[in-house]
Formats: structure tokens, C-alpha cells, sequence
């Protein structure tokens, strides 16, 4: 008499689900989606605007043409003006949102990320903190980074 290995139909459940949720962490999760807003944030703690003008999408790049206006503009809001030194930042959850677009013009996103991130400054004006959420999506294989300019 032959003898026949069965695994039992719950065993193989959760063997699917493992290698279900294994492939969607690999292939789906967008895991450079909040690394790159905290990339863009940790150069601008560091006055490094030129570095977080890099990170931009191109379409915030339409906003921002002239990568050294743009340094100069955030420093001297920043550094100059407000009189900031060095401000903490914190980088929230990520949310997946879809058919996004950055104005009521602008380009549709079948997916993008929606990323809020938190800014405390310490300036000559006192204790400031900044909210605004972040929006990512992939451009030529990286992500980028988006503000949202749907004005009400």
C-alpha cells in the first residue's frame, strides 16, 4: 500500500498568506516613498537646499524652475528672515491615495502617497510649528517629492 503526505488545508492557508504578504512587501509597499521625504527634510535641517531641490518632482520643479532661486529663497525665509538655526521635523504615516493631482490642473496620479510631516523651529519669533502633508510618487523609476496646491 502506498503511503501519501497530506498537509492539511490550514497549514497550506497560511502558507499561501506568508508568501501572499511576503510578495506584497517585496513588489508593492512603497518603501522609498517615506525615505525620501525624510531625505528631503534631513537637508533642509541642514541648510542643504540644493540637495532637497534634487528630490523635487518635475512638476514641482515647474514651480521651482531655477534649482539656485530656490536655495536662496528657503534659506532666507528660513535661515535669514525667520532666524532659524536648526528645527526637528517629524515624518508621519504613510497613506496611499489615488487619482491625486497637485493642483486643480495639474497632472493625475493614479497613485500617490500622502505623507504629513510635522516642523518645530526655534526662531528669533519663539517656538513655530509648521504642518503640512507631503505627497510622493514614482517619476523614471525614484521617488519624488509634491506639495498640494489646491487652493480653496
Amino acid at each position: 500500500m502506498r503511503r501519501q503526505n497530506k498537509i492539511p488545508l490550514g497549514t497550506l492557508a497560511i502558507i499561501l498568506l506568508a508568501l501572499a504578504a511576503g510578495a506584497w512587501i517585496i513588489f508593492l509597499w512603497p518603501s522609498g516613498s517615506k525615505s525620501v521625504v525624510e531625505d528631503f527634510y534631513e537637508y533642509e535641517s541642514e541648510a542643504e537646499f540644493g540637495k532637497s531641490w534634487d528630490l523635487l518632482s518635475s512638476e514641482m520643479k515647474l514651480r521651482f524652475p531655477n534649482r539656485a532661486a530656490y536655495v536662496q529663497n528657503r534659506s532666507h525665509v528660513f535661515l535669514q528672515h525667520m532666524d532659524v538655526e536648526t528645527f526637528q521635523y517629524d515624518v508621519g504615516r504613510v497613506k496611499k491615495v489615488k487619482n491625486w493631482s497637485l493642483d486643480k490642473d495639474g497632472r493625475v496620479h493614479k497613485t500617490a502617497f500622502k505623507i504629513p510631516v510635522t516642523q518645530v523651529f526655534n526662531s528669533r519669533f519663539g517656538v513655530f510649528t509648521l504642518e503640512q502633508d507631503c505627497y510622493v510618487v514614482k517619476e523614471k523609476g525614484e521617488w519624488r517629492l509634491l506639495w498640494n496646491y489646491q487652493f480653496e
